[in-house]
């Protein structure tokens, strides 16, 4: 398949509809285990070169006897909700699959609010089941779903600062994939362990994207903001992320 390094992830799931018609909603993506989110371009994922190859996983898809994959689903039609915030409100286009949680991840990529900041409110309720659909607590065209954040405040509810352990894990283009131990604080910025991968010349000079749990870690945040915890692997990859608009 053709694509261009602009194209939305939602356009290529598209394509894929329109060549093996798999419905949009059936279909997840992914490269070495990374899912491809629909708020995100081609381009954003460095990982994606010529000849790249994109897992296609079917949900949904009932197999009949041993020769054929038969669609016996219902395609879910789209319909629009609105997103109240404090500063703003949006019209996020949904179906009848999307739960609490992957609304959720649409916001925090519309918006970078944290996921585990959010709290979200339907009717005086509170959706507080993150893989229920949003149709199971009444949801339907034009609904108003509100967020509010959680009190972050350093000075009551933050803990203090705590050391971590983590794993970064090199592609197999740097290092032969190599498994690097380090410790730094749950504080400390993904550019903190840029500087210091490059500080003790594990890496070489260069641009790097770093993911954790599937999802491109931003350099500003912090360890703690991205939810790493003891144990967790960052992995690394060359490249940069570049998106056009706001």
């Amino acid at each position: 398949m053709e694509v261009n390094p602009q194209e939305p992830i939602l356009e290529t799931k598209q394509k894929i509809q329109n060549f093996l018609g798999v419905p949009v909603s059936s279909q997840t993506l992914s490269v070495l285990g990374f899912e491809l989110l629909d708020g995100f371009n081609i381009q954003d994922y460095s990982i994606i070169t010529q000849g790249t190859k994109i897992q296609l996983t079917i949900q949904n898809i009932t197999t009949i006897g041993e020769t054929s994959l038969q669609q016996n689903i219902n395609v879910s039609s789209k319909f629009q909700i609105i997103v109240t915030m404090s500063s703003r409100k949006l019209n996020i286009d949904i179906d009848s699959t999307e739960t609490v949680r992957s609304l959720k991840e649409k916001i925090h990529i519309i918006d970078s609010i944290p996921i585990r900041r959010m709290s979200l409110y339907f009717s005086g309720e509170e959706l507080n089941d993150e893989y229920r659909s949003l149709i199971e607590y009444g949801v339907q065209e034009f609904s108003e779903i509100i967020v509010f954040l959680k009190t972050m405040s350093r000075m009551v509810t933050d803990p203090p600062s705590r050391g971590l352990c983590l794993v970064v894990q090199t592609s197999s283009s740097l290092l032969n994939s190599a498994k690097i131990p380090v410790e730094m604080t749950d504080l400390g910025t993904v550019n903190d362990l840029r500087q210091l991968l490059l500080g003790r010349k594990i890496l070489p000079m260069d641009e790097y994207i770093f993911i954790h749990k599937q999802r491109i870690m931003k350099d500003s945040c912090s360890l703690r903001w991205h939810g790493v915890e003891n144990g967790d692997f960052v992995y690394v990859f060359k490249g940069c992320v570049s998106r056009e608009g706001p």
